[in-house]
């Protein structure tokens, strides 16, 4: 027969009758909930980190920041194989995904999503800042011209 778990009114314990029902030991209400997690499972833990997991966008981070992320949340979900590749690239840029998703040889496994999206971010990021930077030289090319044409006028 299993053990008989009673509560004591006004008290913070919980008492417990052996299968023999020979005594009665008292447990704290901390022990008790330990007790009832370890037997029942955390549920509520998954649901919240699975929840985070949908939620969960790149937005202005880099590919770095978000695996990270990602991968913490990801780590007690219980999401895994193409349920956990689908949610991953749902949250990342649409750029970024798009590019991957056109590629002849798609990445496989969640761990070639990570390392295609995060080279692709970062290369993405790089030609951003040479274009940002010739733009510059550009413009000061300009002035530089506009300057000397105003000194040659008459």
């Amino acid at each position: 027969m299993d053990p008989v778990i009673y509560t004591e009114r006004g008290t913070r314990h919980v008492e417990r009758e052996c299968n023999e029902g020979v005594g009665i030991r008292k447990i704290g209400i901390r022990v008790y909930r330990g007790i009832l997690k370890k037997e029942f499972g955390g549920g509520e833990e998954e649901s919240v980190k699975a929840a985070k997991l949908r939620k969960l966008e790149q937005e202005g981070r880099t590919m770095e920041e978000f695996v990270q992320e990602f991968k913490r949340a990801a780590r007690s979900s219980r999401y895994e194989g193409r349920l956990l590749v689908e949610e991953f690239k749902r949250g990342m840029n649409g750029a970024i995904r798009r590019k991957l998703i056109e590629v002849e040889n798609q990445p496989g496994s969640i761990e070639q999503w990570f390392r295609r999206a995060t080279a692709l971010d970062r290369n993405w990021r790089e030609s951003r800042k040479e274009e940002e930077r010739l733009r510059g030289k550009r413009e000061q090319e300009r002035e530089a011209l506009k300057q000397e044409q105003r000194q040659n006028l008459p």
